[in-house]
């Protein structure tokens, strides 16, 4: 019994230093860990340039699930763009969100697959195929005349 009560110390040790780590790896990413680029929104039909977005890039885990919930709002032409590393069915929430926003699901193509107006008291996910999320202002893909089926014309460094 006297064996097994003197690593109880080193296992108390151990365990802190595993939830410190674990709460330092959760900080979310300064606003300055962000590399921004532009990307426009362009009409199916008429090729025609409907708007152009200024974006944050969330390209990491850790920035993806921050995403915008440490944002008080968005400028007029402003938004995140968040890359996946594949295609695939991405659920986008409003966690800890101050503000209402567009989501834009995007696939590999650049084809805008689905486009959601959320709030910020919204529990649900917003779920949709897409290799990109595009988050933009409250109405702005309305505002702008940006539907289902246009496209999203990101840099070729981004895609």
């Amino acid at each position: 019994m006297a064996a097994r009560s003197n690593w109880l110390p080193i296992l108390a040790v151990c365990c802190l230093l595993a939830v410190s780590g674990c709460v330092a790896l959760s900080d979310p990413p300064a606003d300055s860990a962000y590399n921004w680029t532009t990307v426009t929104a362009v009409d199916s039909d008429t090729d025609e340039d409907l708007a152009t977005v200024d974006v944050r890039i969330a390209d990491t885990d850790s920035k993806r699930y921050t995403g915008l919930s440490n944002t008080s709002s968005l400028g007029e032409n402003e938004g995140m763009l968040f890359i996946h590393d594949s295609e695939g069915r991405y659920g986008y929430v409003m966690r800890d969100m101050a503000f209402p926003i567009d989501i834009v699901h995007i696939d590999a193509d650049g084809e805008i697959t689905m486009i959601s107006h959320a709030q910020p008291d919204d529990d649900q996910t917003f779920r949709g195929t897409a290799k990109y999320v595009l988050e933009v202002p409250y109405e702005y893909t309305t505002e702008n005349g940006i539907e289902e089926g246009d496209r999203i014309e990101i840099p070729e460094q981004y895609r």
